[in-house]
């Protein structure tokens, strides 16, 4: 699955076919933006630029200016530190309203082979020095990607994995919350739960820690993925949460967990609870859905009116026991690389380029919120959507006598009996 770059003669002439290298990167690139960046002239980049990222307010997006000293700490310890900024139009009746984010993606930090408790300690410890960057840098909103706390287990549907799982305001929670307080940051902590109060039943939620070290609620995973490696309902089902869109001192912030953006309708329903900005913590890997990456949360982030954070945790990891899949593959090991490339899409279709694809990293971004209202001023996407329409089909589509509005050309069964009527003759 991971390929070295091959360069050979063919009739005379070279020819480069490119894949990507054993340590998760693009032809020794860390990410697609730096492989254009570095092999094509200025202006064809910016040319490029331009279609794949979009422009905010008629340019491109601003970097932002950090310190040298943050710089020093991602160096220190290893992880991707960028930084951009989404411009709205100047009103005369609202003021800005600046909101800085912070995504973190991450790897693990042990082979899985380590005892449960080393590997959630040492996870721990590779996060607090992000985590205090994101800090210090004044991020107003965190967000963690999905199962951070833990190896992703849940293509081995080993069920001793599930000792990871904790309580809504267990060890992880209680972790995040100094943070929260101390820099006065909301943070999504996406964790594996386990519902003491209902069973012991285990989900996939996303917990909601207020910049006062409060919880402000949770948000259980809607859609569970069922193809390939991924045996999630081995562990737990889709979640009974709805879709909350959560009010914090920062903006109305809501949790599409992973698998759900693939669902349209997912995304449409936070945005009808009133989102401002929607976070994507996942773990998915290249082989299965990286064409659909930058795609997915960009087209919801334009349909929708708000900002979308896409997070996705990197690196490979390998378990020990090997495992099989619903598509054939004989056993194995590792569940393929998961390729990072988190990034900010915005709802005017600008987008951010992308963190690393094999390294840890921290995105941080401004972000005005005004640009939500200003797109749904211009495009009028939800005073043009026919929902009574929508409503009326999905209604009928619900029943088990359903049948669709299919209407056929009338001479389409002539046909079919013409052509046999001949073929008779």
């Amino acid at each position: 699955m991971e390929k070295t770059q091959e360069i050979e003669a063919d009739n005379g002439e070279v020819k480069v076919e490119t894949k990507a290298l054993n340590d998760g990167s693009l032809c020794g690139y860390d990410s697609l933006h730096s492989l254009l960046s570095a092999n094509l002239k200025p202006e064809l980049f910016q040319e490029v630029s331009r279609v794949l990222l979009g422009l905010n307010c008629g340019r491109a997006n601003d970097n932002i200016a950090l310190p040298e000293s943050a710089y020093a700490v991602s160096s220190e310890c290893d992880f991707d530190l960028k930084a951009f900024c989404f411009h709205a139009d100047k009103e005369l009746l609202r003021a800005p309203r600046i909101v800085r984010v912070g995504l973190i993606q991450n790897s693990i930090a042990l082979p899985t082979t380590a005892s449960f408790l080393d590997q959630k300690r040492a996870i721990y410890q590779k996060l607090k020095p992000i985590i205090e960057a994101a800090g210090a840098l004044g991020v107003n909103i965190l967000c963690l990607q999905e199962a951070w706390m833990m190896p992703f287990a849940f293509c081995t549907r080993e069920k001793r994995w599930c000792e990871f799982a904790e309580p809504v305001d267990g060890e992880s929670t209680q972790f995040l919350k100094d943070f929260a307080l101390k820099y006065n940051m909301v943070i999504i902590s996406p964790i594996l739960e386990r519902d003491v109060n209902h069973g012991e039943t285990i989900w996939n939620t996303a917990v909601i820690i207020g910049n006062h070290g409060n919880i402000i609620g949770k948000h259980r995973k809607n859609h569970i993925p069922r193809v390939g490696d991924f045996n999630e309902s081995t562990y737990y089902i889709e979640g009974n949460t709805g879709h909350p869109v959560f009010e914090t001192d920062y903006g109305k912030i809501a949790v599409n967990i992973c698998y759900g953006r693939h669902h349209p309708l997912n995304w449409l329903a936070f945005g009808l609870n009133g989102a401002e900005i929607v976070f994507n913590p996942s773990a998915t890997v290249g082989e299965l859905s990286e064409p659909m990456w930058p795609i997915e949360a960009r087209n919801a982030a334009i349909a929708n009116s708000y900002f979308v954070g896409s997070i996705n945790r990197v690196g490979t990891e390998t378990f020990p026991n090997p495992f099989t899949s619903g598509d054939g593959k004989p056993q194995h090991a590792d569940f393929g690389h998961f390729y990072g490339s988190s990034h900010f899409s915005a709802p005017d279709a600008s987008c951010t380029p992308s963190l690393s694809r094999n390294r840890d990293g921290l995105l941080i971004t401004d972000m005005d919120l005004n640009l939500c209202r200003q797109l749904k001023d211009k495009w009028g996407f939800r005073m043009t959507a026919r929902y009574e329409l929508y409503a009326e089909l999905l209604a009928h589509y619900l029943k088990p006598d359903f049948e669709p509005q299919v209407i056929s050309d009338p001479l389409l069964h002539k046909k079919s009996l013409c052509i046999a009527g001949t073929s008779k003759s």
